[in-house]
């Protein structure tokens, strides 16, 4: 199927919209079209025709049909924090969630129902007023919408499972312009695929999730050392999670230690490594069963001690701001052997930019646990995930920091299994089946044959019909 280049929207389509819309609807030239183009990676520059921004589900429907009956390239976006930049488009119509922000938690039935504008600062908030959680991301301003569809990885999935294991349904504009409910008992098919299958089957305007009791207080954060001790504290790391129960989840990190008021200014900029740790459980637990992690060689940083779980998911926050220039390569392993730690130690050192960074992410527990079959999401068997973020503040270096990241990558390619949908740039159609394995792919490409023939969704890690 070749790429589909749509034509413009001249002034008297976007007045046509803005009759049928009660959100903001903005042009090029318009005040505060510039503001509602931009993304969240700096790197993307792509100015939609139109910016449909959207106050529910009417407006939603409406942005919809009017693409539908003009032929618009389509672009939705959540929160804006897409890696190749889907969430926005050149010419089209970008149809902006972000003013649906409706949460409404029911804590007797431990239930929540989001749209899907809301960030995950955001729910988190409302969640945690009432002691619960829904299993979601690492970075208050993600988008929950773009996050949840592709399966959902973050610091409590260990003991809870994924975001899509707490999905319970899901209200959806499809292809075709009708609003559709998805759940295990109606539309059985299209919820299997929205779970994991990005945004290729519609847009999701709201979720509703089971909540799960946590905090409001956990024992988290990262212990660090430096750099030069990478190898010994990776080993260590390796031994010491084989027997960690699944309330531990950990990130490994690499890059050079930030400028921020919690970091000794004779650290700041030197490259370390850190083991950043979440226990979903009872405080005094995790005090006792990450000792280990913390008492282990010598620590140049130890960050990890009781918090509000609020306050641990906003700490990735300033390594991720708006703006920046980012750039990912992804893949998952099966473990953590000599080879995949040599070429950890060995690029961990090269790194350039204060925000490049690795983010190694320890998977298994309920992830892998939850039924293979039951979801689009693959990759529940790998042992680590790998997000290898070569990051500048602007353009300048950015190349090198894209160079960077490649170069790790490659030298991990012969221990790759899976790979995080997620975590993918636009990498091509092979790539977006190695996301979901060949028998799911296939499933996965009927399914856009029932609900996008015609791949009126494509702004997406696209699976063609």
């Amino acid at each position: 199927m070749k790429p589909i280049t749509a034509p413009p929207a001249g002034a008297t389509a976007v007045d046509d919209l803005r009759k049928t819309f009660r959100g903001e609807v903005f042009a090029p030239g318009s005040p505060d079209y510039e503001k509602h183009r931009r993304v969240w990676n700096g790197s993307i520059d792509r100015r939609p025709a139109i910016v449909a921004r959207c106050s529910g589900v009417a407006d939603v429907l409406a942005a919809v049909r009017f693409a539908r009956e003009r032929g618009l390239l389509v672009a939705v976006r959540g929160g804006g924090h897409s890696f190749p930049g889907l969430s926005t488009c050149d010419d089209g119509i970008l149809i902006d969630l972000a003013p649906m922000k409706g949460i409404r938690v029911d804590p007797a039935k431990r239930t929540a129902r989001v749209q899907a504008g809301v960030l995950l600062g955001e729910l988190d908030r409302e969640t945690q007023a009432f002691g619960l959680a829904v299993p979601a991301g690492i970075v208050t301003h993600t988008g929950l919408a773009g996050l949840t569809l592709g399966g959902g990885i973050g610091w409590i999935m260990r003991k809870f499972g994924l975001t899509i294991d707490n999905l319970l349904s899901v209200d959806l504009v499809a292809a075709n312009g009708e609003f559709v409910t998805a759940s295990e008992h109606e539309n059985a098919d299209l919820f299997w695929g929205v779970r994991g299958g990005g945004g290729n089957f519609g847009i999701v305007t709201e979720f509703e999730f089971r909540l799960h009791p946590l905090g409001p207080q956990v024992m988290a954060g990262p212990v660090f050392w430096l750099m030069s001790d990478a190898d010994k504290v990776l080993r260590f790391y390796r031994d010491w999670i084989a027997g960690v129960p699944d309330e531990v989840m950990t990130i490994v990190v690499q890059r050079r230690a930030p400028a921020l008021p919690v970091v000794p200014p004779d650290l700041v900029g030197k490259h370390v490594i850190a083991v950043a740790a979440c226990y979903a459980g009872p405080v005094e637990d995790g005090e006792r069963i990450l000792r280990p992690l913390k008492e282990f060689g010598s620590p140049v940083l130890d960050l990890c001690q009781p918090k509000p779980f609020l306050a641990h998911q906003s700490m990735f926050d300033p390594s991720f701001r708006h703006g920046c220039w980012y750039y990912v390569r992804s893949c998952d392993v099966a473990g953590l052997e000599d080879g995949v730690i040599d070429a950890i130690v060995e690029h961990g050192r090269r790194i350039v930019s204060p925000i490049t960074s690795l983010a190694l992410w320890q998977m298994g527990g309920a992830v892998a646990r939850f039924g293979d079959e039951e979801t689009a999401f693959h990759g529940r068997t790998a042992g680590f995930t790998f997000n290898i973020n070569g990051n500048s503040e602007t353009s300048e270096g950015f190349e090198s920091e894209r160079e960077w990241a490649r170069a790790y990558w490659s030298a991990l390619q012969p221990y790759h299994t899976s790979v995080y949908v997620n975590f993918l740039m636009e990498e091509g159609e092979d790539r977006v089946r190695q996301a979901y394995g060949g028998a799911k792919y296939d499933r996965l490409q009927a399914l856009k044959r029932k609900y996008d023939p015609t791949n009126f969704y494509r702004m997406n890690q696209n699976i063609r019909p």
